[in-house]
């Protein structure tokens, strides 16, 4: 369910998902209010689940990931899936899961340090969930990676 938003909530959702480093005294003189009332606003938008939190995001390659790879994944017994999933949050590599539409049972995104690497993770930490099989696309480079636009109604 999405959340009514003023435009003054819309104006600070722009600044702080161009750059979350934004100081909050900047986004209050852009929007001429006052830096307690970008503090409330943050807080308020924050509470709502409409911010879910800030973070700093590091460059896969530069920290030795050379590989990411999306999976489709077939459970051999579909009732599985909270355990699977569960199990699934215990390795590291793996950055995204979604149940989806059409054949796979759960499409994950990991990341690994190279090809090789990538064939243990699905051998020896996937497989062993309970799949009947899997398959993986590689993606060679991400040439469109942003935040969605705040819509104006």
């Amino acid at each position: 369910m999405s959340q009514r938003l003023d435009s003054l909530d819309k104006n600070i959702l722009k600044m702080i998902s161009d750059d979350a480093r934004v100081p909050f005294l900047e986004v209050a003189r852009a929007c001429n209010v006052s830096g307690a009332a970008i503090h409330q606003r943050i807080q308020k938008l924050t509470n709502q689940g409409v911010i879910k939190g800030s973070q700093f995001i590091l460059d896969p390659e530069k920290i030795g990931y050379e590989t990411c790879a999306y999976i489709g994944l077939y459970l051999k017994d579909p009732g599985s899936f909270d355990h699977v999933v569960e199990e699934l949050k215990k390795i590291p590599e793996v950055v995204e899961c979604s149940y989806t539409t059409g054949g796979y049972d759960l499409f994950i995104k990991l990341y690994a340090r190279n090809n090789h690497d990538l064939l243990n993770i699905i051998h020896d930490k996937l497989q062993p969930l309970g799949l009947s099989r899997s398959e993986t696309i590689v993606a060679f480079n991400a040439v469109i990676d942003r935040q969605l636009p705040i819509l104006d109604e």
